[in-house]
């Protein structure tokens, strides 16, 4: 299998150029401010919340995945801070972001328990979560994400990473997902939306 570096390194966009649907669905309760999107590839969604008004800061492991964040963005005239990095040891910050994004962020399990063990202290009070990724479900649909169980995500395994924040959404379900060549057909997958509680 190629690489990240090598996929997004292709003509084109992998996933297309529009944001992924559950977050565009949920946007309009997000709280204004800062936001961190994680594992970003081409910057599909960190653009889209540019475009709504947030301040956007991404983190991706390719410098192409990179490259088309920023392309993309100069292309519709916002800025993203976009910044190559690795999840396995970037530093997340501390009462920081009003906002963290997480949309198919699918990585190894030890880096996926340490991202998630920050993101909390990472939230500013009253900060937001959104988190969709596919479940061990998705294994042998051919519609997308990894084929290695212990990459996928559960609402269990999401419950016991993310303690101390406050549930608003979470849910495991089946949904026809259309983003470009890489997502497309049914997937399934968890979806969260949890806030830090207010300082």
């Amino acid at each position: 299998m190629a690489s990240w570096e090598e996929r997004f390194s292709v003509d084109g966009y992998i996933y297309g150029t529009e944001p992924n649907e559950f977050l565009r669905d949920n946007v309009a309760i997000l709280p204004r401010g800062s936001v961190l999107c994680l594992a970003e590839g081409e910057g599909r969604n960190s653009v889209f919340l540019a475009e709504s008004g947030f301040d956007v800061h991404s983190v991706d492991l390719t410098h192409a995945g990179v490259a088309k964040t920023l392309q993309l963005a100069a292309s519709r005239g916002v800025t993203v801070d976009a910044v190559v990095g690795d999840l396995a040891d970037h530093d997340l910050g501390a009462g920081q972001w009003d906002v963290i994004v997480s949309i198919f962020a699918h990585t190894d399990a030890d880096t996926r328990r340490r991202v998630h063990r920050d993101v909390v202290p990472a939230l500013k009070p009253d900060g937001v979560f959104l988190l969709e990724a596919y479940t061990v479900d998705q294994i042998g649909r051919g519609t997308g994400g990894p084929s290695n169980p212990d990459l996928m995500m559960s609402l269990s395994k999401l419950a016991t990473e993310l303690p101390g924040l406050e549930v608003l959404h979470g849910a495991e379900l089946v949904r026809e997902i259309v983003e470009g060549p890489g997502h497309t057909g049914f997937g399934a997958v968890v979806q969260l939306i949890a806030r830090k509680p207010g300082g």
